[in-house]
This record gives C-alpha cells, sequence and structure tokens, in this order.
C-alpha cells in the first residue's frame, strides 16, 4: 500500500485514494462530500467511460433510434437537431440504457448475442477508465491544483481482474497510485440492495464466464427460448447471485491489495477531517492486523 502508516497517511501532502465494492454502499456519496470540501479530486471511473469511452456507442444507439421515427430522421439527415447525452456524475443513465438487458425485443431486451457485444465494450471501456486513474492523479494536480484525489469506481471492477494474482496489471496500477479501500456490506445492507433493485431493476456488468453460466441455467429453469425471456425477471433473478459472485472477489481484492471498511463506517463521515481520521483508523487496525 502507497501508505505504510497512519503516520504516513496524516502527513502525505498529496492523498489518493480509491473506492471499490457493490454501487449503494457510500462511494459516491462519500466521493462527493470530499469534492465540495474544495481539495479534493472525484475521478468517476462510470463518468468518464460514459463521456470518454461509450460516448460515441450511446449517442448512435439514440440516433439509431430516432432514425426509426420519420420526423426525426428527416431532422438528423438535414442536420437541423443534434443529438447528445446529459451525462452527469449524478445521471449515468445513458450507460446503463446502453448495455441493456438480454431477453424478448417486445419488452425491450436485446438479443443475447448484441448483449454480450455491448457487455464486452463495457468491460474494455472499464478497464480503459480504471488505468486513467494515473493521468487524472496528474491532471488534477498540474491542471486545476487538487492536492488529493479519490477515484470512485464501479460494482464490476471485480469482474475484470484476478484478485489472487499478485501480478495482476489492473490491480498492480491502481495500488501503486491510490490507497484501495473495500466499502463492505453487511447481510442487511444486501437484503436492502437486493430490495431497491427489485423495486427498480438496472442494467449491469458481469463477468463473461458468469453471465453464460446464469444465462443457461436461467433458460433452462424457465423452460424458455431467449426471445421469450422477461428482461426485468432475469436481471432481478440474476442479482443476488451477482452479489454472492462478488462478495468473495471483493474480500480477496481488499486482503491482497487494501484496505476493508464497514458500510456503517464510511456512513458516518460527515466532512474531509473525518474522513482522514477513519482512514488512519483503517491503516492503524490493518497495522495491528498485519502484527498478529
Amino acid at each position: 500500500m502507497i501508505y505504510a502508516s497512519s503516520g504516513q497517511w496524516r502527513a502525505a501532502p498529496r492523498k489518493s485514494v480509491l473506492f471499490f465494492g457493490m454501487s449503494g454502499l457510500g462511494k459516491t456519496h462519500v466521493s462527493t462530500l470530499l469534492r465540495r470540501h474544495g481539495d479534493w479530486f472525484h475521478y468517476s471511473v462510470d463518468y468518464r467511460i460514459g463521456t470518454r469511452y461509450l460516448g460515441e456507442l450511446i449517442a448512435d444507439n439514440a440516433k439509431r433510434e430516432a432514425m426509426k421515427v420519420p420526423f426525426l430522421r428527416d431532422l438528423l439527415l438535414s442536420d437541423s437537431i443534434y443529438l447528445g447525452t446529459n451525462i452527469t456524475f449524478d445521471n449515468l443513465s445513458p450507460v446503463s440504457t446502453y448495455i441493456g438487458k438480454p431477453g424478448s425485443p417486445a419488452r425491450g431486451g436485446l438479443p443475447f448475442a448484441e448483449y454480450t457485444r455491448r457487455q464486452d465494450e463495457f468491460r474494455h471501456a472499464e478497464i480503459a477508465a480504471l488505468m486513467d486513474t494515473g493521468h487524472f492523479i496528474g491532471r488534477a494536480q498540474a491542471l486545476y491544483g487538487y492536492p488529493h484525489f479519490i477515484c470512485d469506481t464501479g460494482g464490476s471492477i471485480c469482474e475484470w481482474v484476478d484478485p489472487d494474482d499478485p501480478a495482476d496489471p489492473l490491480m498492480t496500477a491502481l495500488s501503486a497510485q491510490c490507497l484501495m479501500i473495500w466499502i463492505e456490506g453487511s447481510q442487511a445492507h444486501t437484503a436492502e440492495l437486493i430490495r431497491r433493485f427489485d423495486k427498480a431493476p438496472k442494467p449491469m456488468a458481469y463477468q463473461p464466464a458468469f453471465l453464460a453460466r446464469v444465462w443457461a441455467e436461467y433458460l433452462a429453469l424457465h423452460g424458455c427460448a431467449e426471445a421469450d425471456v422477461d428482461p426485468d425477471a432475469f436481471i432481478r433473478w440474476t442479482y443476488a447471485q451477482a452479489l454472492a459472485h462478488r462478495q468473495p472477489r471483493y474480500s480477496a481484492m481488499a486482503r491482497r491489495w487494501g484496505l476493508r471498511v464497514a458500510a456503517e463506517e464510511i456512513a458516518q463521515v460527515g466532512d474531509a477531517a473525518g474522513f482522514i481520521d477513519l482512514v488512519a483508523r483503517l491503516l492503524d487496525r490493518h497495522g495491528v492486523e498485519m502484527r498478529g
């Protein structure tokens, strides 16, 4: 880890931290709190994906749908209107909409082959955006004068790394630039995340092997063809399995590459000073565990 002790962390004139874990446990909340403090640069990986790596694909997908409407088609072909996205830190819906859900086209689903193609596009985009972290640390300091940096990652980071490989290229690069912190949810948090997701299911990105397995299992369990799958029913069914699939991967990432903090602890952070104190306690705790 780039900070070996709480004293080294407190004394560091430039602090760099990366949060990882499931969406909904406080990564963006604390990142936003630090950004508003004034001297922390907030790097949102999902925002970078949507604006830099998938931006053109997202816009083209919107244009493709608009071209199906004669009125809009004529306006687009004559360059009379412009279609773009309004992605913000708080509104990443265009990214989720592009990823989509597999299943019946009549219910808004994508053919599974197209869905997996977009999943692969997202995988490459997320890895590229994560690898941009070092560039943005330097950019934040040199261009804007921010001394401190917070990287707010998406929940799917664990899908693209081998947390048990000490030479994993993505984890090696990130841990050399940032203090890696896993925000760990409890069983109560898991139940609440599932409840929220069941109420409003959203597209997600999955490891290819995991996705292929759950898709085959779903089709067999329900005895249905691809075109008959209810997209929301499938991703609801998959979500709890995805949480269980990701938990040990996050845990291994934290064990080898960084620290862990309970979601309840991170929720108590009210300002930048409180966050610095929390990280110092985590480093002290980690030191005790290592000596033990």
